[in-house]
């Protein structure tokens, strides 16, 4: 007798789907001079992010409303941060990898912000066009 599984005919239990993951700018060229141990943890989160769930070390960011989400990796008494999307279309856009130097605490300086907020425009625009 042959068992009836819930999900799609040929989809695997053990190999799930993953969201493809497009770079936007030079963030992947960013996150590869971070050190080994922060883009592992940076990589790990976008993982979580392609199978559909979220990281526990995973946070909103405020910036630009709901779907942009933020890594923070800590190393060497220095912060990492990556920020993605997990809302446009079925594509995980990684927008911005970065060195937290900020001279005003804890809040991303404003170049910072900017870029970001650019980024997530071509995301966007990317995103349509491959409608």
């Amino acid at each position: 007798m042959q068992s009836k599984l819930p999900g799609k005919p040929h989809e695997s239990l053990h190999s799930p789907i993953l969201k493809q993951v497009e770079w936007v700018g030079s963030s992947k060229k960013d996150l590869n001079g971070f050190p080994k141990e922060v883009q592992k943890d940076i990589g790990t989160a976008l993982m979580w992010a392609q199978m559909g769930g979220k990281h526990a070390d995973a946070k909103p960011w405020k910036g630009l409303g709901p779907g942009v989400m933020e890594i923070v990796s800590d190393h060497d008494r220095d912060t990492y941060r990556a920020l993605y999307t997990v809302n446009i279309g079925d594509v995980i856009y990684v927008l911005h990898a970065f060195q937290k130097k900020s001279k005003s605490g804890i809040s991303t300086p404003r170049e910072e912000i900017e870029r970001i907020q650019n980024r997530y425009k071509l995301a966007v625009e990317s995103s349509k066009k491959r409608k």
